[in-house]
């Protein structure tokens, strides 16, 4: 596979060893690439411009500069780069305000390698598959929020069907299993979600998630 075709992944993590086992395992895939890497959040931020890589592998805590406040400078100066969230535990209360600063999903350290494989490309395809455990932990989290008053609801503009695609994407449906479940294309999906976001003024399905949640547009009891 040409390198043009390669998704091009950086890696931020201040564990060398941790680092050098996610480069080792994704430079054995032909259709990944390793373009950079980075032990703290400060040093990513002044390599991105230079890697310019299509998916940055994230972690939270580290030296220096952490992930949360890397995210947030990143995504100011390059709003569609996609940055995913590395953590050890799907309790990390630091990945809700990654979310909200643009993160698009989290993924767990401990996770069986080809899985991670997997989701590394799903998440550089538009894919964001959320757990339902952690759609339950985001309710959790934005309802202990007030919600502020809206004058106009923009959940209201969503079609019938955009609600069905919203109510599978809670929970934890890929663009395939929302397709299956509605007989209706993957293609299709993708139109309907780039149509929430628009309507719903969101950057992300992990964003989507949350706001479904939040205004109760899935309701709580059908969460685990």
């Amino acid at each position: 596979m040409g390198s043009a075709n390669r998704i091009r992944v950086m890696l931020v993590d201040d564990h060398t060893l941790m680092r050098k086992g996610v480069a080792s395992l994704l430079a054995a895939c032909p259709d990944i690439e390793v373009v950079g890497e980075a032990d703290n959040g400060a040093e990513a931020v002044r390599r991105v411009a230079d890697l310019m890589p299509d998916l940055i592998l994230m972690d939270i805590q580290m030296p220096e500069m952490d992930g949360l406040e890397a995210t947030r400078r990143i995504l100011a100066e390059h709003p569609y780069l996609k940055i995913v969230m590395l953590t050890v535990s799907e309790g990390d209360r630091a990945l809700f305000d990654a979310i909200k600063a643009g993160a698009q999903g989290y993924l767990l350290k401990r996770m069986d390698p080809d899985e991670f494989v997997a989701m590394v490309r799903g998440i550089s395809q538009g894919e964001a598959p959320i757990s339902r455990t952690m759609a339950a932990k985001i309710l959790g989290e934005f309802s202990r929020r007030v919600k502020a008053p809206q004058m106009e609801d923009p959940a209201a503009k969503l079609t019938p069907r955009e609600h069905e695609v919203l109510q599978l994407l809670t929970q934890g449906g890929s663009n395939k299993e929302i397709a299956n479940a509605l007989c209706i294309s993957e293609s299709t999906v993708k139109n309907h979600l780039k149509n929430i976001l628009a309507k719903l003024h969101l950057q992300n399905r992990v964003q989507a998630v949350a706001y479904a949640l939040r205004a109760g547009i899935v309701p709580e009891n059908s969460q685990p």
